[in-house]
């Protein structure tokens, strides 16, 4: 079975297609600064060198004309692939697991737009512009709100009106969850026991960041909520704040609450303190004394640190702390950062593990320590395209289709 993978957003689309039950990657590569002045274009076949384009590219659907002419040129034929899968970031509490993406999907994902106004609407774009492209291929949407939809009752909801959550479906969602559960299962095979047995904090760090609490393999925390603001400090965003602020800032500034609603989501974050929201550009303004560099560093990892004693709290037992993302995966100053000084709750980084460089998933505690660090790659597509081989293979069985 051949599954091509879409991740689409409105500067850039990722893809990647898998072959199963191998799960071989054949294809990976991703179209980047859509829309900008410079656009690019990475792509790598099987073990072959990547393959770099610069290019001008306008907008999505230009996008999706490279990536079809770059399948073409490596004789990929769309009749070849058994489905299409989708990764749609808000599933609202409408999609809880896959789901057969048909014109009634559709006008529901249109729906929970307003959610996710930010997302949703490019990962929509990619859909339709895929089943333009490929209309008698199945197409399968993979929500990444779906992990969460465990979380119990008294976590999920907020202590607002009741008519706010009935009328209007506002609850705590939480998102990155099709990362949270990747990385949940590689920590099991890398502790050798069973998913089901297992306490786990699972930090997703990347322009976008998010804690999880993960109780016997299953969400029952987690730091985004209501959208993708909540929560950790980000590169752009500025996570937990006072909701006072809003009110203030529109009668002090005259700002319109999009306004602020857009600066809370694009110049807020590490981009609003340091300047920056590459932590790369982080540390190097740090060396060279940059006082609100080094503010914005500890400001993040504070926030970080916090939540992991807050989920620590409410687990009682953490088998792992696992860290992932971009920044997760590649930062050993801020892993270090983030678990100083935690050796009450049974965590200490072993600063030579912490220091070494690899692609692998790995430890990197002190042995002693009953709560294991760990550092895993994460593979959000090879994640959707699992669940849409497990979803597919059902035979129709518990099969959710609209």
């Amino acid at each position: 079975m051949k599954i091509l993978v879409i991740n689409a957003g409105s500067s850039s689309i990722k893809y990647a297609l898998f072959k199963f039950p191998s799960k071989k990657c054949l294809l990976k590569g991703s179209v980047e600064k859509i829309g900008e002045k410079q656009s690019y274009h990475y792509y790598q076949v099987k073990n072959k060198p990547l393959e770099k384009q610069k290019l001008k590219l306008e907008n999505p659907t230009q996008a999706f004309k490279i990536i079809i002419e770059m399948l073409k040129k490596i004789k990929l034929s769309l009749s070849q692939l058994d489905a299409m899968a989708h990764r749609v970031v808000h599933g609202g509490e409408y999609f809880q697991q896959p789901t057969i993406i048909n014109p009634k999907t559709l006008e529901q994902l249109r729906k929970l737009i307003p959610l996710a106004p930010l997302h949703n609407p490019a990962n929509i774009l990619g859909i339709e512009m895929a089943i333009k492209l490929a209309p008698t291929l199945k197409q399968v949407a993979v929500f990444d709100t779906a992990f969460h939809y465990s979380l119990p009752p008294y976590i999920a909801r907020y202590p607002i009106p009741d008519n706010w959550y009935k009328q209007h479906n506002i609850r705590r969602y939480g998102f990155h969850g099709i990362s949270h559960f990747y990385v949940a299962k590689q920590a099991a095979k890398r502790l050798n026991k069973p998913l089901k047995k297992l306490n786990l904090i699972s930090l997703h760090l990347g322009n976008g960041a998010s804690a999880c609490a993960i109780q016997q393999g299953v969400s029952i925390d987690t730091s985004m909520g209501f959208t993708p603001q909540e929560g950790l400090m980000m590169g752009t965003r500025g996570g937990d704040l006072d909701s006072s602020i809003y009110p203030y800032l529109t009668e002090k500034t005259h700002l319109s609450i999009n306004d602020i609603n857009r600066i809370l989501n694009h110049e807020s974050g590490l981009k609003a303190i340091a300047g920056s929201n590459d932590m790369r550009d982080i540390h190097q303004l740090i060396k060279k004394g940059d006082k609100k560099a080094k503010l914005a560093f500890e400001m993040y990892c504070y926030r970080i640190k916090k939540y992991i004693g807050a989920y620590y709290a409410i687990l009682g037992q953490v088998d792992a702390l696992i860290f992932t993302g971009g920044i997760g995966e590649n930062d050993a100053k801020l892993r270090d950062k983030c678990c100083y000084h935690l050796e009450h709750l049974n965590i200490s980084i072993h600063p030579k593990k912490n220091q070494t460089i690899s692609s692998e998933n790995r430890s990197i505690h002190h042995n002693h320590y009953k709560t294991a660090v760990l550092v895993i790659k994460t593979d959000e597509e090879l994640e959707i395209a699992s669940q849409t081989v497990e979803f597919l293979s059902l035979n129709g069985k518990n099969r959710r289709e609209y």
